[in-house]
C-alpha cells in the first residue's frame, strides 16, 4: 500500500483510501468541484475532483473507502491529489486497520499504567471517583480507543490514553518534586482534565467535534462529567469538590487558550504546565515523523509551537 506521509510531488498513484470528507463547492468560474479529505492511518490529504460528472468518477459519500486514481501536486506548498477516476470499493478489498491513525503505544500497557496510578490514589472520595469512571468496562472500552484531538497532537486512535497517561507522568513527577502540590488531588485532575473529549470528539472513523463538542468544548463538558460523579458520592467534601473542577477548567492556563479559569492553585498550574508540556512535545514529534530522518531544513512557522522549528543536527 502507498501511505500517504510517502508520497511525493509528480506520483501517480492508484490507491485505496478512506474519504473522510467530501464537500461539493464551485470554482470562482462558477464550475463545480468535489473538495475531499482522504485518510490512511499515517495521515490525510487534500484531495480534488474537478469534473465530478466525468466517465471514471463513480457515485460515493463521505466515510466510504474509495479506490483513487490520480496525480499527486502541490499548492501553496502542501501536498494534494488530483483525482482523474474514482471507484467505491466493497468490504474485503481493504484492511480497515490500513486507514485509521493508531498510537505506537500498546493500549493494554498504557491502561494498565494508568490503573496502576490510580490504585496509589489515598484520599478515599478522590479515590471512587476515579473508581466510577474506570471500572466501568464500557467507559474504560471508549477511554481506550478515543483520540485527544481532531489533530494537532494526538489525533489517533488510542491517543486520549497516551496523553491522559504522560500527563499524568508528568504530574507524578511535579508532585515528588514540589511537596507544595498535593499529589492525590494533582493526579485525579491529570486522569480527568481531558474527560470531555470523549463527547467533545466522535469515535473513528469520523473524529470530528460533535454538535455538543463545538457548542461546549471538552473543558466544560469534562467538568460536568466529574461533577455528575461526585454528587452519586455521599459525604464528598465541597471544598476538595472546588479544587478538582478548578483544576480541570483552568488545564489550558490561559483565557485566551480556551480555559474558563486561569491557574488559581498550586496544583492547577502544575496541570496546565504537565498538559502544555506534553501537547508540545508530540506535536514536535508528529512534524518531524512527516519528514526524512537527518533533515535538518526549516520546516516553517508552526502555529501550535508559535515558531519555526528544525530538527536538531547530529
Amino acid at each position: 500500500m502507498k501511505y500517504i506521509e510517502t508520497l511525493r510531488e509528480g506520483e501517480k498513484i492508484q490507491e485505496i483510501y478512506l474519504c473522510k470528507q467530501k464537500n461539493s463547492l464551485l470554482t470562482k468560474a462558477g464550475k463545480p468541484y468535489d473538495n475531499l479529505i482522504l485518510q490512511d492511518k499515517t495521515g490525510t490529504i487534500n484531495a480534488k475532483i474537478w469534473d465530478p460528472s466525468s466517465q471514471g468518477i463513480e457515485e460515493f459519500d463521505a466515510l466510504d473507502y474509495i479506490a483513487v486514481n490520480g496525480d499527486v501536486t502541490s499548492f501553496m506548498g502542501a501536498l494534494q491529489l488530483n483525482v482523474r477516476r474514482v471507484r467505491k470499493v466493497s468490504e474485503g478489498e481493504y484492511s480497515p486497520a490500513d486507514y485509521l491513525p493508531v498510537s505506537e503505544n500498546d493500549s493494554a500497557q498504557m491502561m494498565t499504567s494508568l490503573q496502576s496510578y490510580i490504585a496509589s490514589i489515598q484520599n478515599p472520595y478522590l479515590k471512587q471517583l476515579l473508581a466510577a469512571f474506570f471500572e466501568d468496562s464500557a467507559f474504560v472500552a471508549r477511554f481506550e480507543k478515543h483520540s485527544a484531538a481532531k489533530s494537532v497532537h494526538h489525533g489517533f486512535v488510542g491517543g486520549l490514553l497516551e496523553h491522559t497517561l504522560s500527563v499524568t507522568i508528568n504530574c507524578d513527577f511535579f508532585a515528588k518534586r514540589y511537596p507544595v502540590l498535593n499529589r492525590d488531588l494533582l493526579l485525579t485532575a491529570a486522569i480527568c482534565h481531558d474527560i470531555g473529549k470523549l463527547s467533545e470528539l466522535s469515535d473513528f472513523p469520523q473524529n470530528d467535534y460533535t454538535d455538543e463538542g463545538q457548542l461546549l468544548g471538552h473543558i466544560v463538558m469534562g467538568a460536568n462529567m466529574v461533577s455528575e460523579k461526585i454528587r452519586e458520592i455521599e459525604g464528598f467534601p465541597k471544598q476538595l469538590r472546588s479544587e478538582l473542577l478548578h483544576c480541570i477548567l483552568a488545564h489550558h492556563g490561559e483565557l485566551e487558550y480556551g480555559s474558563p479559569k486561569k491557574p488559581a492553585l498550586a496544583e492547577a498550574m502544575a496541570l496546565s504546565f504537565a498538559d502544555n508540556l506534553d501537547a508540545k512535545m508530540e506535536t514536535v514529534k508528529e512534524l518531524f515523523n512527516g519528514i526524512p530522518e537527518g533533515n535538518t531544513d526549516w520546516l516553517g512557522f508552526n502555529r501550535v509551537l508559535d515558531t519555526n522549528i528544525r530538527r536538531t543536527g547530529k
